[in-house]
């Protein structure tokens, strides 16, 4: 049996510290808790369609939905909708993430850039993007490229605000540091200010790519004639619950899919912190 320190036996009312270390968590364990919610969202439905309490009507059956899920799968209606609208969130997104990230390096890393275009930017992100639906199909009609710049307006400013607050706090010592070694420039964008923000950089691209699935559902409201959004809008004229439900399924998983990936990213450009946050 290990003595007690000296300290303790002077003052018996002391408490050795026993530190809790916690322990890593099985990734087949984390894997099946995280499944637990879905699998019960889907028990609750399928027993409320089984037992009557919800109606067709209201909601179709988890075996309706899945026939027409293979339904529109195999007669290539849900494969041709599903590219369309994945072409779009794409463009939409690719356009918002360049963007943001170059204006958020402009006035994060120049107070010129910064009292030059930081208010008016604030006050553009202030407006709701649902708001310039209307005016956007006047400026430019209802074709693909209203749908195409609504996306890339709504994922902008999530990744500005990110990638701005990021520049502003890498390590002004460090960036002098640097300016005294030659380094400036385009050269020190790269190679300190964007290193030094990538956290933030990674979570403006998390909250780009799920508000591009937001904005590509506001998107396909636009008079589509493909996409989700006009499968939509064709189950809707004729109450077809099922064909909604897969349509919203497919939202979701596209949402999911998103998340993912922007996890993965994390992972991927910041190793140690995946590390640091495993229980």
């Amino acid at each position: 049996m290990t003595a007690a320190p000296a300290e303790t036996r002077s003052y018996p009312d002391l408490v050795v510290p026993r530190p809790r270390i916690p322990k890593p968590r099985r990734r087949g364990v984390s894997v099946a808790l995280r499944t637990l919610g879905p699998l019960a969202l889907l028990g609750g439905w399928w027993l409320a369609s089984a037992t009557g309490v919800l109606s067709p009507d209201v909601l179709a059956s988890p075996a309706t939905v899945a026939d027409a899920a293979r339904e529109l799968w195999a007669d290539g209606q849900l494969t041709d909708a599903l590219r369309v609208s994945l072409t779009r969130a794409v463009l939409g997104l690719a356009f918002g993430l360049a963007t943001g990230l170059l204006l958020g390096v402009v006035t994060g890393f120049s107070r010129l850039g910064e009292e030059l275009l930081d208010s008016p930017l604030q006050l553009l992100r202030a407006l709701p993007f649902l708001s310039l639906v209307p005016l956007f199909m006047v400026w430019f009609g209802i074709g693909e490229s209203a749908r195409v710049v609504l996306i890339a307006v709504a994922t902008t400013f999530p990744m500005y605000v990110s990638t701005a607050g990021g520049v502003r706090n890498v390590d002004r010592r460090l960036l002098e540091a640097m300016r005294t070694f030659g380094l400036g420039g385009w050269r020190l964008v790269r190679e300190v200010v964007l290193p030094g923000a990538l956290p933030s950089l990674l979570a403006g691209f998390r909250l780009s790519m799920t508000l591009s699935v937001i904005a590509l559902i506001a998107a396909e409201e636009i008079n589509s004639t493909s996409g989700i959004g006009y499968l939509m809008t064709q189950a809707q004229s004729f109450s077809r619950t099922d064909i909604l439900s897969v349509c919203v399924l497919v939202y979701g998983l596209l949402g999911l899919a998103a998340d993912l990936l922007a996890r993965g990213a994390e992972r991927l450009l910041m190793p140690w912190r995946a590390k640091g946050a495993a229980r």
